[in-house]
Protein backbone atom coordinates (compact mmCIF):
# COMPACT_ATOMS: atom_id res chain seq x y z
CA UNK A 1 0.00 0.00 0.00
CA UNK A 2 1.52 3.64 -0.68
CA UNK A 3 2.74 5.82 1.97
CA UNK A 4 -0.86 7.29 2.43
CA UNK A 5 -4.10 5.36 1.65
CA UNK A 6 -5.93 8.46 1.27
CA UNK A 7 -5.64 12.66 1.10
CA UNK A 8 -9.16 14.07 3.03
CA UNK A 9 -10.62 16.63 0.98
CA UNK A 10 -13.22 18.21 2.39
CA UNK A 11 -14.87 17.42 5.79
CA UNK A 12 -18.73 18.15 6.51
CA UNK A 13 -20.46 17.26 9.49
CA UNK A 14 -22.46 14.52 7.33
CA UNK A 15 -19.54 12.99 5.26
CA UNK A 16 -15.85 12.96 4.30
CA UNK A 17 -14.51 13.34 0.85
CA UNK A 18 -11.38 11.39 0.08
CA UNK A 19 -8.76 11.27 -2.62
CA UNK A 20 -8.12 7.42 -2.82
CA UNK A 21 -4.31 6.71 -4.12
CA UNK A 22 -4.26 3.98 -6.46
CA UNK A 23 -3.23 0.37 -5.24
CA UNK A 24 -5.43 0.69 -2.27
CA UNK A 25 -7.95 -2.23 -1.31
CA UNK A 26 -11.37 -0.42 -0.26
CA UNK A 27 -11.19 -3.34 2.37
CA UNK A 28 -8.53 -5.39 4.31
CA UNK A 29 -6.56 -7.55 2.24
CA UNK A 30 -4.89 -10.24 3.66
CA UNK A 31 -2.29 -8.23 6.23
CA UNK A 32 -3.02 -5.32 4.36
CA UNK A 33 -5.14 -2.57 5.87
CA UNK A 34 -8.17 -1.13 3.26
CA UNK A 35 -9.15 2.03 2.87
CA UNK A 36 -11.93 2.32 5.71
CA UNK A 37 -9.49 0.95 8.17
CA UNK A 38 -7.04 3.53 7.14
CA UNK A 39 -9.56 6.51 7.34
CA UNK A 40 -11.29 5.53 10.79
CA UNK A 41 -7.69 5.74 11.69
CA UNK A 42 -6.47 8.38 10.30
CA UNK A 43 -9.43 10.59 10.88
CA UNK A 44 -9.74 9.63 14.23
CA UNK A 45 -13.27 8.55 13.83
CA UNK A 46 -14.38 4.83 14.17
CA UNK A 47 -18.17 5.96 12.93
CA UNK A 48 -17.50 5.65 9.28
CA UNK A 49 -20.15 3.98 6.73
CA UNK A 50 -18.86 3.72 2.58
CA UNK A 51 -21.58 4.63 0.75
CA UNK A 52 -19.84 3.38 -2.76
CA UNK A 53 -16.66 1.94 -3.43
CA UNK A 54 -13.82 2.13 -6.75
CA UNK A 55 -11.79 -0.87 -7.79
CA UNK A 56 -8.07 -1.14 -6.34
CA UNK A 57 -6.74 0.16 -8.97
CA UNK A 58 -8.86 3.28 -9.16
CA UNK A 59 -8.15 6.59 -7.10
CA UNK A 60 -9.70 9.36 -6.78
CA UNK A 61 -13.36 10.86 -5.09
CA UNK A 62 -14.93 8.49 -2.54
CA UNK A 63 -17.46 9.83 -0.11
CA UNK A 64 -17.82 8.16 3.60
CA UNK A 65 -20.71 9.08 5.53
CA UNK A 66 -20.37 9.81 8.77
CA UNK A 67 -23.44 8.38 10.70
CA UNK A 68 -25.65 5.83 9.85
CA UNK A 69 -28.60 8.30 8.54
CA UNK A 70 -26.14 9.66 6.02
CA UNK A 71 -24.79 6.32 4.51
CA UNK A 72 -28.67 5.35 4.28
CA UNK A 73 -29.20 8.77 2.02
CA UNK A 74 -26.39 8.78 0.12
CA UNK A 75 -26.64 4.92 -0.63
CA UNK A 76 -30.47 5.94 -1.56
CA UNK A 77 -29.20 8.07 -4.38
CA UNK A 78 -26.27 6.14 -5.26
CA UNK A 79 -28.70 3.46 -6.08
CA UNK A 80 -31.28 5.77 -7.57
CA UNK A 81 -28.55 7.29 -10.10
CA UNK A 82 -29.15 10.90 -8.80
CA UNK A 83 -25.73 11.12 -8.11
CA UNK A 84 -23.53 12.13 -11.13
CA UNK A 85 -19.99 10.38 -11.28
CA UNK A 86 -17.34 11.46 -13.88
CA UNK A 87 -13.87 9.52 -14.62
CA UNK A 88 -10.97 10.28 -16.11
CA UNK A 89 -8.55 7.43 -18.14
CA UNK A 90 -5.84 6.76 -20.62
CA UNK A 91 -4.73 4.37 -23.20
CA UNK A 92 -2.29 4.05 -25.34
CA UNK A 93 -4.72 2.53 -28.15
CA UNK A 94 -7.08 4.32 -30.50
CA UNK A 95 -10.56 3.52 -29.45
CA UNK A 96 -13.16 2.09 -32.06
CA UNK A 97 -14.75 5.68 -31.98
CA UNK A 98 -13.78 8.71 -30.36
CA UNK A 99 -17.17 9.55 -28.62
CA UNK A 100 -20.57 7.95 -28.14
CA UNK A 101 -22.13 5.64 -25.71
CA UNK A 102 -21.17 2.31 -24.97
CA UNK A 103 -23.89 -0.43 -23.52
CA UNK A 104 -24.90 -4.12 -22.57
CA UNK A 105 -25.42 -6.63 -20.31
CA UNK A 106 -22.62 -7.97 -18.46
CA UNK A 107 -21.30 -11.42 -17.39
CA UNK A 108 -18.64 -13.37 -15.54
CA UNK A 109 -15.59 -14.41 -17.48
CA UNK A 110 -12.44 -15.35 -17.07
CA UNK A 111 -10.11 -14.80 -13.71
CA UNK A 112 -12.41 -11.84 -11.99
CA UNK A 113 -13.03 -10.31 -15.30
CA UNK A 114 -16.06 -9.01 -16.77
CA UNK A 115 -17.22 -9.26 -20.71
CA UNK A 116 -19.66 -7.21 -22.04
CA UNK A 117 -22.51 -8.61 -24.15
CA UNK A 118 -24.75 -7.43 -27.43
CA UNK A 119 -27.98 -8.18 -24.83
CA UNK A 120 -29.63 -4.87 -23.40
CA UNK A 121 -31.88 -6.68 -20.44
CA UNK A 122 -30.37 -4.90 -17.53
CA UNK A 123 -27.32 -2.93 -19.62
CA UNK A 124 -24.18 -1.32 -18.02
CA UNK A 125 -24.63 2.03 -19.65
CA UNK A 126 -21.30 4.20 -20.27
CA UNK A 127 -21.22 7.82 -22.21
CA UNK A 128 -17.61 9.16 -23.18
CA UNK A 129 -15.26 11.60 -24.59
CA UNK A 130 -12.06 11.13 -25.94
CA UNK A 131 -9.03 13.06 -26.64
CA UNK A 132 -5.50 12.84 -28.49
CA UNK A 133 -2.96 14.12 -26.23
CA UNK A 134 -0.34 12.70 -27.94
CA UNK A 135 1.01 10.13 -30.49
CA UNK A 136 -0.15 6.76 -28.58
CA UNK A 137 -1.85 8.44 -25.44
CA UNK A 138 -5.44 9.50 -25.35
CA UNK A 139 -7.34 10.49 -22.45
CA UNK A 140 -11.05 9.26 -21.77
CA UNK A 141 -13.36 11.33 -19.96
CA UNK A 142 -16.19 8.84 -19.00
CA UNK A 143 -19.50 8.70 -17.33
CA UNK A 144 -21.13 6.02 -16.08
CA UNK A 145 -25.18 6.22 -15.79
CA UNK A 146 -25.28 2.25 -14.14
CA UNK A 147 -23.23 1.09 -11.40
CA UNK A 148 -22.13 -2.29 -12.61
CA UNK A 149 -18.76 -3.48 -11.33
CA UNK A 150 -15.57 -3.22 -13.77
CA UNK A 151 -17.89 -1.10 -16.00
CA UNK A 152 -15.63 1.46 -17.07
CA UNK A 153 -12.82 -0.98 -17.42
CA UNK A 154 -14.99 -3.23 -19.79
CA UNK A 155 -16.25 -0.23 -21.42
CA UNK A 156 -12.85 0.62 -22.99
CA UNK A 157 -11.75 -2.93 -23.57
CA UNK A 158 -15.11 -3.27 -25.83
CA UNK A 159 -13.94 0.21 -27.72
CA UNK A 160 -10.04 -1.95 -28.17
CA UNK A 161 -9.20 0.58 -25.68
CA UNK A 162 -8.05 -1.01 -22.58
CA UNK A 163 -6.84 1.14 -19.77
CA UNK A 164 -3.26 2.18 -19.60
CA UNK A 165 -1.78 -0.57 -16.68
CA UNK A 166 -5.19 -2.58 -16.53
CA UNK A 167 -3.66 -5.68 -17.19
CA UNK A 168 -6.84 -7.71 -15.95
CA UNK A 169 -8.33 -6.31 -19.38
CA UNK A 170 -5.14 -6.21 -21.63
CA UNK A 171 -4.18 -2.96 -20.94
CA UNK A 172 -0.20 -2.37 -21.44
CA UNK A 173 2.29 -2.58 -18.44
CA UNK A 174 2.49 0.78 -16.65
CA UNK A 175 3.20 2.20 -13.25
CA UNK A 176 -0.59 2.66 -12.27
CA UNK A 177 -4.16 1.26 -13.85
CA UNK A 178 -4.99 4.96 -15.52
CA UNK A 179 -8.43 5.26 -14.25
CA UNK A 180 -9.34 7.57 -11.57
CA UNK A 181 -12.49 9.08 -10.16
CA UNK A 182 -12.61 12.58 -10.87
CA UNK A 183 -15.74 14.48 -10.58
CA UNK A 184 -18.83 14.11 -7.99
CA UNK A 185 -22.26 15.91 -7.70
CA UNK A 186 -25.22 15.95 -5.55
CA UNK A 187 -27.55 16.81 -2.93
CA UNK A 188 -27.59 15.93 0.57
CA UNK A 189 -31.19 17.51 2.85
CA UNK A 190 -31.28 20.61 0.13
CA UNK A 191 -27.60 21.45 -0.41
CA UNK A 192 -25.96 20.93 -3.87
CA UNK A 193 -22.46 19.80 -3.81
CA UNK A 194 -19.96 19.74 -6.66
CA UNK A 195 -16.43 18.36 -6.68
CA UNK A 196 -13.60 18.15 -9.07
CA UNK A 197 -10.20 16.33 -8.04
CA UNK A 198 -7.33 16.16 -10.88
CA UNK A 199 -5.55 13.01 -10.81
CA UNK A 200 -2.30 13.37 -8.27
CA UNK A 201 -0.79 9.66 -9.20
CA UNK A 202 0.90 8.66 -12.14
CA UNK A 203 3.20 9.72 -14.45
CA UNK A 204 0.93 9.94 -17.33
CA UNK A 205 -1.80 11.57 -15.15
CA UNK A 206 0.65 14.21 -13.86
CA UNK A 207 2.41 15.05 -17.28
CA UNK A 208 1.87 18.75 -19.05
CA UNK A 209 0.07 17.02 -21.39
CA UNK A 210 -2.63 15.51 -19.52
CA UNK A 211 -2.49 18.91 -17.05
CA UNK A 212 -3.39 20.81 -20.02
CA UNK A 213 -5.83 18.82 -21.45
CA UNK A 214 -7.88 18.71 -18.01
CA UNK A 215 -7.61 22.68 -17.47
CA UNK A 216 -9.28 23.10 -21.13
CA UNK A 217 -12.35 20.42 -20.45
CA UNK A 218 -14.26 22.86 -18.26
CA UNK A 219 -16.51 21.56 -15.89
CA UNK A 220 -17.63 17.68 -17.09
CA UNK A 221 -21.49 18.37 -15.73
CA UNK A 222 -21.23 21.25 -18.52
CA UNK A 223 -20.40 19.44 -21.41
CA UNK A 224 -22.84 18.18 -24.17
CA UNK A 225 -22.77 14.59 -23.18
CA UNK A 226 -23.88 11.92 -26.13
CA UNK A 227 -27.47 10.74 -26.05
CA UNK A 228 -28.08 7.75 -23.67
Amino acid sequence: MPEAAFTLLHSDPRFYLLDKAPGVSFHRDGDEAGLMEAARAALGDDALWPVHRLDRITSGLILVARSAETAARLGEAFAGREIEKYYLALSDRKPGKKQGKVAGDMAKGRGGAWRLLASQQNPAVTQFFSYSLQPGLRLFLLRPRSGKTHQLRVALKSQSAPILGDALYGGTLADRGYLHAYALRFELEGERFSFVCAPSHGEAFVSEVCGAALRGLGEPWDLNWPAV
